[in-house]
């Protein structure tokens, strides 16, 4: 097998070109937009002309498959609403011409995939839930973005989806490049990250209910204030939590409303969402408790009622021990004692797809740890060696 670099980075420039920001080498495609429809029927010509035969599924996942049981190379090629140009990207080309490369030299079949809505626009890697079966399409099709529209309605711009499931038999194994997403390689100046394992994550939605009351008259002490139970909730969290986590730990609040969110109102309501995500799953558990915990009391010492939704989630998952291995040893075979095993901090397909067939990911560097922003990048030579890592390893399995 030999790769063919340029060509390998051409493709991945002209992926970028789909709904090109115009700031750095930013993208904004999300998933079913016009955009990222484009690019899957672009990349569907381009696993044509490398002979693999096209599929797309109901969901419109894309397939380009080189035979039965199969090696299976990709990731996603939709972005955040406003994304980066390599994050799932990179891992969908490196398949490509992987498989491209492959089948150039006779060697053997390797196919390709880009799943759809990684980014979780409709849901958590929708493309991937619904292909490994942790989601029914039922299901999937009754999700909604920000905006109120459901999946169904979304994927059925997609003419192309209209075949049956691929079926996870017809494969392997599962390899994933990627971008590493922070700053860990490219703090130490190492070339190569073989992940071990992929963190399990957990999120939920918090409502602290208080009194809206007027802000000039209403003593502190009389207060029911939303917002202070939450900046309270925050406070403590983050010391109790600091007592059973790893470094590797995070935590994250987001997605604040605050009703009626005026500067004369004391703020009557105020809702948000709680992330966690850990490597172990005892401690996830853990912490959802402290959560809990935390919330009742908040809310009985400030006066407010509390409402916590379902938790969501996925589970922590270990990659393949036969496929580290084989990406080990091309790691020191082509970037010698420049790499290292570690885990990954970010959500990807690959931790779906392990749970159906040997899985195993590889991580290249993010120049300043950026993803998910505009300025996203990695250097190209990085981008190459990842790429020969990834096919070395690829052939030995």
């Amino acid at each position: 097998m030999k790769i063919n670099p340029q060509r390998f980075l051409a493709d991945l420039h002209t992926l970028r070109s789909f709904g090109a920001s115009g700031v750095g080498k930013g993208v904004v495609r999300p998933a079913y937009t016009a955009v990222d429809i484009a690019a899957r029927r672009w990349l569907a010509s381009r696993m044509q002309e490398a002979g693999l035969e096209v599929r797309f599924d109901r969901l419109g996942n894309l397939f380009g498959i080189a035979g039965e049981k199969s090696l299976l190379i990709g990731s996603h090629s939709d972005s955040q609403p406003e994304g980066g140009w390599l994050d799932g990207a990179l891992g969908v080309i490196a398949g490509l011409e992987i498989a491209r490369a492959s089948k150039e030299a006779g060697g053997p079949p390797i196919s390709v995939v880009s799943f759809q809505d990684e980014e979780g626009r409709f849901g958590v890697l929708t493309g991937s839930d619904v292909w490994t079966g942790r989601l029914s399409m039922a299901d999937a099709d009754q999700q909604t973005d920000n905006e109120g529209q459901t999946l169904r309605a979304a994927r059925q711009r997609m003419k192309e989806g209209t075949e049956k499931p691929v079926p996870t038999d017809l494969f392997t194994g599962f390899l994933e490049m990627h971008i590493e997403q922070g700053p860990t390689l490219d703090t130490t100046g190492e070339k190569i990250g073989v992940v071990t394992n992929i963190v399990g994550i957990r999120d939920m939605r918090i409502t602290f209910t208080g009194r809206q009351n007027h802000a000039g008259t209403t003593p502190m002490h009389l207060r029911q204030d939303a917002f202070q139970a939450l900046s309270a909730f925050n406070t403590r969290l983050n010391e109790r939590f600091a007592e059973i986590v790893t470094p590797a730990t995070v935590w994250t609040l987001g997605h604040v409303a605050l009703h009626p969110n005026a500067s004369s109102v004391v703020p009557g309501r105020v809702t948000f969402s709680m992330q966690w995500r850990d490597a172990e799953a005892a401690r996830l558990l853990e912490m959802e408790q402290i959560i809990r915990q935390t919330c009742d009391e908040i809310a009985a010492e400030r006066d407010v009622e509390v409402e916590m939704g379902p938790v969501m989630g996925i589970e922590p998952v270990a990659m393949d021990d036969r496929i580290q291995a084989a990406l080990r040893a091309a790691a020191e075979d082509l970037a010698p004692q420049q790499w290292r095993d570690m885990p990954s901090g970010a959500l990807h397909d690959a931790a779906n797809v392990a749970r159906v067939m040997p899985t195993g990911m590889l991580f290249v560097p993010s120049i300043g740890g950026i993803s998910h922003a505009f300025d996203e990048d990695t250097d190209e030579a990085d981008l190459t060696l990842g790429l020969e890592v990834l096919a070395q390893a690829a052939a030995a399995l």
